[in-house]
């Protein structure tokens, strides 16, 4: 059984999970309309794993008989100036993420919830895949510089990318 606590992050952390999901949406419809196709393809990866990860903590919640409650999710950016600058934003963005399951993992030690403690593995390995896949990305846009020919290379290359589910036990 979750603590109060804990099932109260938990939820938060759903309304996160979502929210990423619908920055990733907003951002892959920002670049498809700019011909960006890879750049759009790559959000639009994102924002499908971003919903299994809120799903796998819905199905986890559930699990452990707690009660998930969906909140509104806030507004998201519709622009940004450049491939950079929206991959600068999910690093950030992914940063706070990190920190958010941190705080879950906090929480679950001071609880000794060790369920979910070893349930928040697999998203503290995905953390760090995370970040330094947005960190490639951003290396490589500032290699480019303002280079089309780089620019069309990465947006070539971002096209590749093929969505897989999640694979952690019991999700």
């Amino acid at each position: 059984m979750l603590s109060e606590k804990m099932e109260k992050a938990l939820n938060a952390q759903i309304n996160a999970e979502f929210w990423s999901a619908y920055l990733y949406l907003s951002m892959s419809i920002h670049f498809s309309a700019k011909g960006m196709k890879g750049v759009a393809n790559w959000f639009a990866v994102q924002f499908k794993e971003e919903q299994d990860h809120a799903q796998i903590f819905v199905d986890y919640v559930l699990a452990r008989g707690g009660r998930v409650t969906l909140a509104p999710i806030a507004e998201v950016p519709c622009e940004w100036e450049s491939p950079l600058a929206a991959f600068e934003a999910t690093l950030v963005h992914e940063k706070k993420v990190t920190a958010m399951i941190d705080a879950l993992c906090r929480q679950a030690e001071a609880d000794k919830d060790f369920a979910t403690a070893n349930k928040l593995v697999w998203f503290v390995d995905e953390q760090v895949e995370e970040e330094q896949n947005a960190q490639d990305i951003i290396d490589s846009l500032k290699m480019v510089d303002d280079s089309k020919m780089g620019l069309y290379m990465i947006d070539k290359e971002l096209a590749a990318r093929v969505y897989t589910a999640p694979s952690i036990a019991g999700a």
